[in-house]
């Protein structure tokens, strides 16, 4: 039985896709929410999977449990295995997707309620679910390739859910077009690696490197061509652009996207082959540099958009900014540590922004205001998710990112500059969004301007119903006491790093209080809130008059320092449609065609000269016969 367990994992939401989608459909049009019922059903039986195998692995020899393969296919001397590989990584990670997975599934009861597409949203989220959890569970990369495009095609399914707005198709085209070029790296990373070992199996492909049979520029490059896939899916500098676009997909489907699914894969990637990283230098540095990078770039956009999803958006960008330099600064443990505290208070302040959205009707900051009575639920938990995300002691996100500010300082003091600064920007723009959301005189929500200022009850904004609201009480449970699991080193342990911190939970608890470095993380954090609360609370200083008089910067922030122009004028238009692909025009109809066509005008003019030589008369035939014979015979008289 417990071998059987991993495959029924992400099968059971895959046959939850296929009931949906292809079974149970026609039978069930006009009872849509039974289609909830069996994706949640699906999932459900998947976390509770996750959760037994997670007993099983904890008492396994080295935390792996031995599964059997299953042969695929033979084609010539290619035997092609497909299993799954059960490790303290993957158990993590399918607890992780599963469960954020079941909370986004149960709120989406309440979110996508009476809408015309509700039955196809829940089999694309089971289908989405399944690719993940599959993803995960491969043990070898090609199958795991299968189950990577498998996410970016729910990604695209999902983003564009709500089709016929143009935003929306265009923002799942530029999605899947932008992770594609990262793709095309692992692809190529993949060829190599089978052209160079033989094989596509995990744990071998470990062994070779280790015994450096893969090494040098070879295996530099096979991890930065990993690295380019994981960086289109994480949303990487510069191939980030594509996730605030995102936005535009139901707010359900960018809480899974950004917590646990597609996002989550790029992170797990780069850990998965972390034993073919840490063998070159130049690779890590490259994850290390671009990570810390993203972080701050994300972070200095999210100061100023006023799309409370979209400041959550560049938030994750930069988050996982830092799980990637977490893994680049040499700590499987770190990274993924911060990917599940992350999972769960981000999906939280998304499923807050969707709650928030429920009741007033739009995403934009400026319209909201003075939800706090309105919304207490939603506001609570939305607090404690920002507080989490802004690493307050002693809330879930200040043990994982903490140990990240401890690896950077420690091995790359010049990314710490970045990682810092990051911090300090975090907490302002979090708490920027609070105030300006929960806080003050309500703005009128999508009516404002039918509407007036007041209190938020008189003009109609109201709390969610107790489907969205309990995932949402539960999520902030998590993000308040997730991160407990690793005082003592527990979880890195776990993870097969160190042997715990030596000192009980206690003492643990408060240790980072005597320590400068996480003290001044937390008080570069406060102090971003402090700041917040000057400009958008007590307005001791005016937002306006520092956006003018720091203008410059202002638009460039706000305009995301041009990137998606450099990307849409400059290298589409001009570079690739009137540069590089007017040049391939023009070879194609000159070159090319211009070829095929002089040949075609050159049979027929030899044809027209030879139909003029078919005179019919048969003298002449043989005069041109007798002609040549004499041709013949003077040429072998001559030449003989």
């Amino acid at each position: 039985m417990p071998t059987q367990v991993p495959w029924l994992i992400f099968l059971i939401p895959f046959i939850s896709f296929l009931l949906i989608g292809l079974v149970l459909r026609p039978f069930i049009n006009k009872r849509p929410l039974i289609g909830g019922y069996v994706t949640i059903g699906a999932v459900g039986i998947s976390f509770a999977l996750s959760l037994w195998l997670l007993s099983v692995v904890i008492a396994a020899p080295g935390h792996v449990l031995p599964v059997d393969d299953i042969e695929w296919a033979i084609i010539g001397n290619l035997s092609i295995h497909i299993g799954v590989l059960v490790d303290s990584l993957t158990v993590v990670m399918v607890l992780v997707v599963s469960f954020v997975s079941l909370m986004v599934q149960i709120y989406s009861q309440g979110y996508m309620k009476g809408d015309a597409g509700y039955l196809r949203y829940y089999a694309f989220m089971s289908l989405f679910t399944a690719c993940m959890l599959g993803l995960v569970l491969a043990d070898n990369i090609l199958f795991m390739f299968v189950f990577w495009e498998g996410v970016g095609l729910g990604s695209y399914l999902l983003i564009g859910f709500w089709f016929h707005k143009p935003s929306a198709a265009n923002a799942a085209k530029k999605a899947f077009i932008v992770t594609r070029l990262g793709d095309f790296g692992f692809l190529a990373a993949i060829l190599v690696l089978y052209a160079q070992t033989g094989t596509f199996d995990t744990e071998a492909l470990y062994k070779i490197v280790a015994t450096g049979a893969l090494a040098g520029t070879t295996l530099t490059w096979v991890a930065i061509g990993i690295f380019s896939g994981a960086a289109g899916k994480s949303a990487q500098f510069p191939l980030h652009v594509w996730l605030p676009d995102a936005m535009e997909g139901p707010t359900p489907v960018s809480a899974l996207i950004h917590a646990a699914t597609m996002v989550a894969a790029g992170v797990f990637l780069v850990a998965r082959f972390y034993p073919m990283f840490e063998h070159s230098h130049e690779a890590m540095l490259v994850v290390a540099i671009i990570g810390a990078f993203t972080a701050i770039f994300a972070a200095s956009i999210g100061l100023v958009m006023n799309d409370i999803k979209r400041v959550l958006a560049y938030s994750t960008i930069s988050q996982l900014g830092f799980m990637m330099v977490g893994l680049g600064v040499g700590s499987v443990a770190i990274g993924i540590f911060h990917l599940c505290t992350h999972a769960f208070f981000k999906a939280l302040l998304f499923l807050g922004a969707g709650s928030v959205n429920h009741g007033t009707g739009t995403f934009d900051m400026r319209l909201m205001g003075g939800l706090r009575k309105a919304m207490p639920w939603t506001y609570i938990t939305f607090v404690l998710g920002a507080l989490s995300l802004a690493g307050i002691w002693p809330l879930a996100g200040f043990w994982s990112k903490d140990e990240i500010v401890l690896a950077v300082f420690e091995k790359q003091p010049i990314l710490f500059i970045l990682i810092i600064i990051t911090v300090f920007m975090t907490a302002f723009y979090m708490f920027r969004a609070i105030f300006m959301t929960f806080h003050g005189e309500y703005r009128g929500g999508a009516q404002s301007e039918h509407g007036g200022h007041g209190d938020a009850h008189s003009q109609g904004a109201h709390e969610s119903p107790m489907v969205m609201v309990i995932p949402l009480v539960i999520l902030a449970i998590l993000a308040v006491c997730a991160g407990w699991f690793n005082v003592t080193g527990l979880f890195n342990q776990f993870m097969g790093e160190g042997e715990g911190h030596g000192i009980g939970f206690v003492a643990g608890f408060f240790a980072p209080l005597t320590h400068p470095l996480p003290l001044i993380s937390l008080a570069l954090a406060v102090l971003g809130i402090l700041l917040a609360y000057a400009m958008y609370y007590a307005r001791w200083i005016s937002p306006d008059k520092i956006g003018n008089l720091f203008k410059p910067i202002y638009m460039m922030l706000s305009r995301k320092y041009w990137m998606d122009e450099l990307y849409e004028n400059v290298i589409v238009k001009t570079i690739l449609y009137n540069g590089i692909f007017k040049v391939m025009a023009m070879f194609d109809s000159s070159v090319v065609d211009g070829t095929v066509n002089g040949a075609a005008q050159g049979t027929a003019a030899a044809g027209g000269v030879l139909r003029k030589l078919q005179t019919g008369q048969t003298q002449l035939y043989v005069i041109s016969i007798a002609i040549g014979a004499i041709a013949i015979v003077a040429c072998l008289y001559l030449f003989s």
